[in-house]
């Protein structure tokens, strides 16, 4: 069929033209808004600037053909073949482009927002500056396409292939590439804010300089990829596998990282303020100093000797545990969960719910700890319902009173503040718990599983370098099961309380505070 009888049919009404051949035809301007082209043959026609809005070109043949700055919205290319096509500035919104073939295609600047381009070919293809928010590229071959400063706010890459595809600059904030192939990918100067990496394989991948903040990748796998000067604030790096990666000047502010591999990794400059360094692989990493100044500003700059990084970057959590001796029922679970609840109220800084293990002879409450700065207080305020609590509250009093009497010529200066602001915390806790006792009394001393909270105790408190120190040990603890053997009754037993518990020497508790003082965490309740 010749163009000029198909536009003479379609001005007498006609839209249907399934399978004609218009190879090579000039369509070049028409308005063929709504026709069906279905499996027609259009290879090196000249649509260009034509108005094909709405038109069904489920698989059509359109190789090599010219259709820049045409309009295609909403168009259906199921299945067509647009192989090296010039769609240069071509309107595609909203068009289903599912399964299509555009190998080579030529799509600077084209639109195709919200448009469906799952399991299409576009290898090679030219999407330099397309306009791509919220488009589907599920399962999409993207090998080699150039999509550098692309805008693609939203899309769905997942499962998608990059083989050396060009990202540079492009805008993917907020989009999924959830378990997509990224390896050796340029992303560098992207903007991957709030995106969705989980599990991506981003392998030596360039990412330097581009914006991850609030980026989701947990169990990413980073090895060797370049991050300097990257923007990772806020980002989930929970179990991500950074082996030998450049995060060098990288901002890692506010970064949960727990469980990452950092062995190998070179962190010269990285930004770290509010960053948790607990549950970390750290072997071999390279870091000369780094920013702990609030606003990244350089005005807190810890410096390292080579034996001190791996400790830096490879802290427990601080953790606080009651071993109760006793085996935690159902009705105790109930009350102690309801004591905590009352508890929190008044100490936002339990903000956690304990870990709970129970064996056949007794139950470990464990709490764990953002830093070492709350170790103290949260002990005092988690013992409050056990019998023992008023025991323990005066151990820990007399540790805090012991750090305070301290000399001050004796302390490095970053050591005293320390202690100083300890001190504060600790007496902000002792007074919210006197008026906790004072106005909800009742609550901390439920009527369920009393037996549970009158058993002895046993509290342990842990640093994050692992250290630990006693400041409680119920000289009836461990004994329960022989005071059952012989009848006795351990609520009678001639220890009810605590008195004059020995406290471990002045020596062990600074050396306990003193390894904590380069906390990254200023707020502890």
């Amino acid at each position: 069929m010749e163009a000029e009888e198909l536009l003479q049919k379609y001005a007498a009404g006609v839209r249907r033209f399934i399978g004609v051949n218009l190879s090579e035809a000039n369509l070049s301007q028409a308005n063929l808004t709504r026709i069906n082209l279905r499996n027609a043959c259009l290879s090196v026609a000249n649509l260009s600037g034509a108005n094909l809005s709405r038109a069904n070109l489920k698989g059509a043949k359109l190789n090599v053909a010219k259709l820049s700055s045409s309009n295609l919205r909403g168009a259906n290319l199921r299945d067509a073949d647009l192989n090296v096509a010039n769609l240069i500035r071509a309107d595609l919104s909203g068009a289903d482009l599912y399964q299509a073939s555009l190998i080579r295609t030529e799509m600077l600047r084209a639109d195709l927002s919200g448009a469906d381009l799952r399991g299409a070919n576009l290898s090679g293809a030219m999407l330099k500056e397309a306009k791509l928010p919220r488009a589907n590229f599920q399962g999409a071959n993207l090998s080699e396409v150039d999509l550098s400063y692309a805008q693609m706010r939203g899309a769905n890459l997942e499962q998608a292939t990059f083989r050396r595809t060009n990202l540079r600059w492009a805008d993917m904030s907020g989009a999924s590439l959830r378990n997509s192939e990224l390896r050796q990918v340029r992303l560098s100067g992207a903007k991957l804010i709030e995106a969705d990496l989980r599990g991506a394989n981003l392998r030596w991948a360039d990412l330097s300089g581009a914006s991850l903040a609030g980026a989701d990748l947990s169990g990413a796998k980073l090895s060797g990829a370049n991050l300097s000067g990257a923007d990772l604030t806020g980002a989930n790096l929970l179990d991500a596998s950074l082996v030998y990666a450049d995060l060098t000047r990288a901002t890692l502010t506010n970064v949960d990282w727990m469980g990452a591999d950092l062995s190998g990794a070179t962190l010269t400059g990285s930004k770290l303020y509010g960053v948790s360094r607990f549950g970390l692989k750290s072997e071999g990493t390279v870091c000369d100093w780094v920013d702990l100044s609030p606003n990244g500003d350089g005005s807190k700059i810890q410096r390292f000797r080579p034996e001190q990084v791996e400790e830096f970057f490879n802290e427990s959590l601080p953790t606080v545990r009651i071993l109760v001796d006793a085996v935690l029922d159902p009705t105790a679970h109930v009350a102690l969960a309801q004591v905590y609840y009352h508890i929190a109220r008044y100490f936002p800084g339990l903000k956690r719910a304990p870990n709970i293990d129970v064996s056949d002879r007794r139950t470990v409450i464990t709490f764990r700890l953002d830093n070492d700065l709350q170790l103290f207080s949260m002990a005092y305020i988690t013992v409050l319902p056990f019998r023992d609590g008023t025991a323990t509250q005066r151990n820990i009093q007399n540790l805090v009173q012991l750090l305070q009497t301290r000399e001050r010529q004796n302390l490095e200066v970053g050591h005293f503040r320390y202690i100083q602001r300890l001190r504060v915390f600790f007496e902000q806790t002792v007074e919210r718990a006197n008026s906790l006792r004072n106005n909800e009394a009742e609550s901390l001393s439920p009527e369920a599983g009393q037996n549970f909270f009158r058993a002895p105790t046993h509290v342990i408190l842990s640093n994050s370098k692992n250290q630990t120190i006693e400041v409680q040990h119920h000289p009836q603890f461990g004994k329960q099961r022989l005071q059952a053997a012989n009848r006795i009754n351990p609520v009678e037993s001639p220890y009810p309380e605590v008195c004059n518990q020995i406290l471990p020497p002045p020596f062990v508790i600074f050396d306990f505070v003193k390894t904590t003082v380069t906390d990254l965490n200023p707020d502890p309740l």
